[in-house]
């Protein structure tokens, strides 16, 4: 796909609105809206229906319209200052959200003059919105913002049966063994994909119901990366599935981050020697405990790399943002280290001083690092993070996973081993590989829409004003 946007007059006869319902989190909304200006490109007038709970700004997006719904969160604002569980916040907007949604969608489609709506894109995670669109006759497609192995793994794994619980709770469960029915993952995976089993298997049975009752399935995700998985999604979901990603890739996330960039530290950046920085992240919602904050200060001070820190307000139980940090430790790492509350993550990753991206593995996070051939340190905290960790060490075998969780000692062997040792040189090359097939994607795409295009104009407006464009 291109960045390019044709003249909208000159599509005015073909012109649809599409309507898109992101779920209220920074690693879905922002793909959600990449998803939206992709398709603005192309023609479509796009609305966005969204929770007030983090609403994305829309004065980002002026060529959009917003409508915010009511969502019921400050309801349970104080759960969800102690509760990591995932399925019991979309389990919860599953039901706060019904009826503000059908009500809002209802008047949009009764809007006197507008153009028709050719279908609803909702987030995956509104497994409700296909009983609204099915009873206002409208087509529903369903964008994924995980990997395609993601979904696999949750439609095998018994979260609703006594082994899901048997995993948490047996004392002498082998940890380190791996899942029957998903070998790649461990049992001690499972843990971290959830402490709820139940509520979990009641989100992810409804949310799979509701993608084989859709129209259809977009991922964010490219073919070449996961080819023989999207043969199984083809085989086990009866409805089509699009592979339009990576969407970052035609529309960064810039506009729609929820919290405001430190771009001061791409200068810094710049001072630094190629592929030296050790760049640290762990995404928009992940929490660590203080114990474990203190064990990456001490591994990243007791390395010889600079380092690019984020440490994201909150990413601390019980702390405001660096309160709990080693004493001394700001001014031991003086002009090696770089701490930041957020960062352009794209641009960083991007950038010649970056060496190594240490991540929770969110699915973004994951993308954009391929995208950019930046070696991987995986330290997955929950929900998709584990499953995506495993595909990009053991299958992919782009990233080294930090096995032993945060602790100073397997912190700084995992750094070694990308930055120094022959594995990071062999990590590198293959990490690489993956970021030049989709450049050439890329670059495919931009030819296909660029003849699309000028094929479109000659339609339009004669063959002299295409011959003009063409040269």
């Amino acid at each position: 796909m291109s960045m390019v946007t044709t003249d909208p007059s000159l599509r005015s006869a073909t012109r649809r609105r599409i309507i898109l319902f992101p779920t209220p989190f920074q690693g879905h909304i922002n793909p959600m809206l990449q998803l939206a200006n992709i398709l603005h490109t192309h023609g479509f007038q796009i609305t966005i229906i969204h929770a007030k709970f983090n609403a994305p700004n829309p004065s980002n997006h002026p060529h959009f319209s917003f409508k915010p719904i009511n969502d019921g969160f400050a309801e349970i604002a104080d759960q969800l200052a102690t509760n990591q569980d995932a399925s019991y916040v979309l389990k919860y907007l599953n039901k706060s959200c019904v009826d503000p949604f059908r009500d809002c969608l209802a008047g949009l489609l009764a809007e006197p003059g507008q153009d028709p709506v050719a279908c609803l894109i909702t987030d995956a995670a509104f497994y409700f919105a296909q009983a609204v669109a099915d009873e206002l006759k409208l087509p529903r497609m369903a964008l994924r913002t995980s990997n395609l192995g993601c979904v696999l793994a949750y439609d095998v794994l018994p979260f609703n049966s006594k082994p899901a619980c048997f995993y948490l709770t047996k004392q002498d469960t082998d940890y380190e063994a791996s899942v029957p029915e998903f070998p790649l993952l461990k049992f001690k995976d499972i843990v971290k994909i959830t402490t709820n089993p139940q509520g979990m298997g009641e989100f992810v049975t409804n949310m799979l119901t509701q993608m084989r009752a859709s129209s259809g399935i977009i991922w964010n995700t490219f073919k070449e990366l996961e080819e023989p998985d999207l043969e199984t999604i083809t085989q086990v979901f009866p409805v089509p599935s699009f592979t339009l990603g990576p969407f970052h890739e035609y529309f960064p996330a810039t506009s729609s981050s929820l919290i405001e960039q430190d771009r001061t530290i791409l200068s810094w950046l710049d001072k630094q020697a190629p592929k030296s920085v050790v760049y640290v992240s762990f995404g928009s919602v992940a929490r660590i405990t203080e114990s474990e904050f203190q064990e990456v200060a001490h591994g990243l001070s007791n390395i010889g790399f600079p380092f690019l820190w984020v440490v994201r307000p909150g990413t601390v139980a019980g702390s405001e943002w660096l309160e709990s940090l080693p004493e001394n430790f700001v001014e031991g790492m003086g002009e090696r280290g770089r701490i930041v509350k957020w960062s352009p993550q794209q641009e960083v990753l991007a950038h010649p001083a970056t060496g190594c991206f240490w991540t929770h593995n969110g699915w973004n996070s994951t993308l954009e690092s391929i995208c950019e051939g930046v070696p991987m340190i995986c330290s997955p905290c929950f929900v998709d993070q584990p499953i995506n960790a495993r595909y990009a060490s053991d299958v992919w075998k782009i990233g080294v996973f930090l096995e032993d969780g945060f602790e100073r000692t397997g912190i700084e062997m995992a750094i070694k081993r990308v930055m120094m040792d022959k594995e990071g040189e062999e990590i590198r090359e293959r990490i690489s590989c993956l970021k030049e097939k989709i450049s050439k994607q890329y670059y495919m795409n931009f030819l296909m829409i660029q003849r699309k295009e000028v094929m479109e104009r000659q339609e339009t407006n004669g063959f002299s004003r295409a011959n003009d464009l063409i040269r």
